[in-house]
């Protein structure tokens, strides 16, 4: 299942713009007026990642398959969303879907482009979006809580448990926070998982700033006000310009080199973008290799050894025997598979192993 980042914000801040730019695609239309996007656009992006490059290069396979996010465009939010403005309610059940949130502020003044407020003040844009979402959860939160009274009642366990974290989770929401701040364990977070909270994924926030900005964009007030607001929700903040990374998705690969080395840049902001989505979403990576594929998989931070192979296949997982285990610095070090096994850096892992990032993997099973 296709890791899922929901692209949010209000309308007219370039969410449009930058989910283009990321899936170097025009499938979003990107207009100065609200609502031009209503259906939510999809498209799946390859992570960045460096040492899968140079795994293939050394390896030199017939085919390759990198980590890849999938990025979901919704509608603008407005004031009043959780109430149905703005098609709000549609565009909340979209955002439900998705493992976190990519929300885009806007920090730029451009008298041609709308503010639906008349302005720019990313402190004030995120808290309406926010507040939208914590009102939705409320509501969510209030219809579960009535549904799960009467067995609470009649002395169901199941129902008195999760009464006692709803309750937890609404206290919360009632004073206007999002429901991160509730400190639900992680045995509480597997129990209401399916309720799908909206205030519950992680958030990234991403500033767009100008063109002219992006080179240094810790000056604009507007960029530095916005980590004040992830520094309060222990979130992240990471600057890019719709309008640059847009004209980047445009070039070829050498173009795109020789442009950004006249912006001053080593790549383009939507990488660090790509590569702290996927971060948020606390997936980590490790590779298999071989002459016919070299491959990239998602696994969870902490994930052991026979689940990161039924990730491949659940006959891998089920038959699990042991893994052979190269640590990507080691193949690079040593040139290869082969030579790192022959210089004894190859290590043979058992059920109990916990896959680390970037390890390169063969899984012995028995069918």
């Amino acid at each position: 299942m296709a890791l899922q980042c929901g692209i949010v914000g209000l309308p007219n801040v370039g969410k449009s713009t930058i989910f283009n730019a990321l899936t170097k695609s025009h499938s979003a239309e990107a207009a100065n007026y609200p609502f031009c996007t209503i259906d939510p656009n999809v498209g799946v992006v390859e992570v960045p990642d460096n040492r899968f490059n140079k795994i293939i290069e050394l390896v030199k396979p017939k085919s390759r398959v990198p980590a890849a996010i999938e990025f979901v465009d919704i509608a603008g939010l407005v004031k009043g969303a959780s109430k149905g403005e703005g098609l709000g309610n549609k565009f909340l059940s979209h955002i439900r879907q998705v493992d976190a949130i990519l929300h885009i502020v806007r920090c730029f003044e451009d008298e041609n482009v709308t503010h639906v407020s008349g302005k720019p003040s990313p402190a004030d844009d995120i808290q309406v979006i926010e507040l939208e979402l914590i009102l939705a959860d409320l509501e969510q939160a209030q219809k579960k809580l009535d549904s799960f009274q009467k067995k609470k009642k009649s002395g169901d366990k199941e129902a008195i448990s999760l009464c006692a974290i709803l309750e937890k989770i609404m206290n919360v929401l009632s004073q206007e926070k999002p429901a991160l701040n509730a400190d639900l364990s992680e045995e509480e977070r597997f129990k209401i998982k399916e309720f799908s909270f909206l205030t519950l994924k992680p958030v990234l926030f991403v500033a767009n700033v100008s063109d002219s900005e992006i080179g240094n964009y810790e000056s604009n007030s507007y960029y530095q006000s916005i980590k004040v607001e992830a520094q309060k929700r222990k979130s992240e903040v990471i600057a890019v310009s719709g309008k640059i990374e847009s004209e980047i998705s445009e070039l070829s690969d050498e173009e795109e080199k020789e442009f950004l080395k006249d912006l001053g840049l080593d790549e383009p902001g939507l990488n660090r973008a790509i590569r702290a989505a996927y971060k948020l979403l606390g997936y980590r990576t490790f590779f298999t290799a071989g002459e016919q594929e070299v491959r990239a998989w998602n696994i969870k931070a902490g994930t052991l050894a026979p689940q990161a192979a039924g990730v491949i296949h659940s006959d891998i997982e089920h038959g699990f025997i042991r893994a052979e285990v190269t640590s990507y610095d080691d193949l690079v070090s040593y040139g290869g598979l082969k030579q790192a096994k022959e210089a004894g850096k190859m290590r043979l892992e058992g059920k109990e192993y916990e896959v680390k990032d970037g390890d390169v993997i063969y899984f012995r099973f028995n069918v």
